[in-house]
């Protein structure tokens, strides 16, 4: 984190500026629902089939894929693809169980269809579903490059749901992330850009390169569906696109953040180099914590910390808005 916002001549970089309006985002998935009609969920779109909820999320890598396209290096953004769903999905309190993948692409390349379809056993596996099919479509007139996205679908029993809202008195237990998983990639990839190319050396430790550290895969959740289970979690939040203002997903109440995992070097560097404000980079990217659930005892949630790789990381108060390393979001 900067203790300023850069230097007064340098301009400052913000998400709309690199090609993407989260405001504006959101208005157009609010229209499309609007024409489509409602759904039962948030996180996932929800079915009563009697006795349980089937559950069906869906999502993309993003520009993440030019990352990998630059790097030649696609070994990982399957993991991606699968961990953005399945997240989802747990942050909903429902068990993934099966997934299938869309690629579509300007011209077929065996070599790089294996490295994606890698990443995507890698994901699957860690996640514990099964692929159970996918379609790969060539339209060099459509596709340039190449686009991953998936839907994963689960079950859960109708009392194994989360309520999804957050009530003042709640503890948040939070859980780190593994960098910038996938999204803001737009953001960063223009700050990282500025001055280096991904194949530069990356000023930190932990990687070699500006590209590889841009490509580590987001971190997957589903270990903690069960634990969080048995201490009442109340509800969830996967931060992804929006970052920490996802915790409004949780109900209209004021989450006071004092201890959130750190921001991994990548963020500084992503920071620095674009001269991003502190409040656009929290609402932009998980700055290092990556999930968090709203537990109405105190105990279970020091319990659910310590039981997982988890900890304490705030509280839910009345009012509105997230309060996080002296910015209220």
């Amino acid at each position: 984190m900067t203790d300023d916002d850069g230097p007064a001549d340098e301009e400052e970089l913000t998400y709309a500026e690199s090609g993407v309006d989260i405001e504006a985002s959101e208005a157009a998935t609010a229209a499309l629902i609007g024409a489509t009609g409602d759904s039962e969920g948030d996180f996932a779109g929800l079915l009563d089939i009697g006795d349980r909820y089937l559950a069906l999320a869906t999502d993309g890598v993003g520009t993440k894929l030019l990352v990998a396209e630059a790097l030649s290096d696609y070994s990982t953004i399957g993991i991606d693809c699968i961990a953005m769903n399945v997240n989802d999905l747990v942050a909903a309190g429902v068990r993934p169980v099966a997934f299938v993948d869309y690629l579509a692409i300007d011209e077929p390349d065996e070599n790089f269809a294996e490295q994606v379809g890698q990443g995507l056993s890698a994901g699957a596996e860690e996640s514990d579903i099964e692929l159970i099919g996918g379609e790969t479509a060539v339209m060099p007139e459509v596709i340039k490059g190449l686009d991953l996205a998936g839907a994963c679908a689960g079950l859960a029993a109708k009392d194994a749901l989360f309520d999804g809202d957050a009530e003042p008195g709640d503890t948040l237990v939070g859980w780190e992330s593994s960098g910038i998983h996938s999204n803001g990639l737009t953001l960063a990839r223009t700050a990282a850009t500025k001055n280096y190319s991904y194949t530069d050396s990356f000023p930190h430790e932990g990687y070699e390169t500006i590209g590889e550290a841009l490509l580590e895969p987001t971190r997957i959740y589903t270990h903690l569906l069960d634990p969080m289970r048995e201490a009442g979690v109340r509800g969830a939040a996967h931060i992804t696109g929006g970052g920490w203002t996802n915790l409004g997903r949780l109900g209209d109440n004021q989450y006071v953040v004092d201890t959130p995992f750190d921001a991994q070097p990548v963020f500084e560097f992503v920071q620095s180099e674009g001269n991003v404000s502190d409040a656009e980079m929290h609402t932009t990217f998980n700055m290092g914590t990556g999930f968090v659930a709203a537990v109405p005892d105190a105990d279970e949630a020091e319990s659910l910390a310590e039981s997982t790789d988890g900890r304490v990381i705030g509280h839910v108060e009345d009012g509105d808005g997230v309060s996080i390393r002296g910015l209220d979001l």
